[in-house]
């Protein structure tokens, strides 16, 4: 693990969502994209070398949705950036973590990514990271 990467944030409203950490930060969004494999809508915010990013639901049927749905608006997960995600993967399933995917998969902010279940890392959804190209 190289470095927290970003604090994933679920909201229910993007808009309300960016206008309350503009407030927070003192800085605007740098980013909005869409992953639409994940039903779901980011912003970005660059806080020295870490991020914040905020999560909407596009679809009822997307993990951020139920979250939503079952928590309420909140941090959703922890990510770290990782030099090579393929060796990390491995490394963490002989460990004993569970993963919730095989392989990564494309993420927002130009990632490959994958996550660590959080039954096995105490509560606590694990995303690792890493830069495409």
């Amino acid at each position: 693990m190289l470095r927290l990467e970003h604090i994933g944030i679920a909201v229910k409203n993007l808009e309300e969502g960016n206008a309350l950490f503009e407030k927070i930060l003192g800085k605007p969004h740098y980013k909005i994209e869409e992953v639409e494999s994940e039903h779901v809508k980011t912003s970005f915010f660059q806080i020295g070398e870490s991020k914040i990013e905020l999560l909407e639901a596009t679809a009822p049927t997307s993990a951020i949705a139920k979250y939503l749905e079952k928590r309420g608006e909140g941090i959703h997960h922890i990510a770290f950036e990782v030099a090579n995600i393929y060796e990390e993967m491995d490394r963490l399933r002989q460990e004993g973590f569970q993963l919730l995917q095989e392989t990564p998969k494309r993420g927002a902010d130009n990632k490959l990514i994958c996550f660590v279940h959080p039954k096995t890392s105490n509560g606590v959804l694990i995303e690792l990271c890493q830069e495409i190209g």
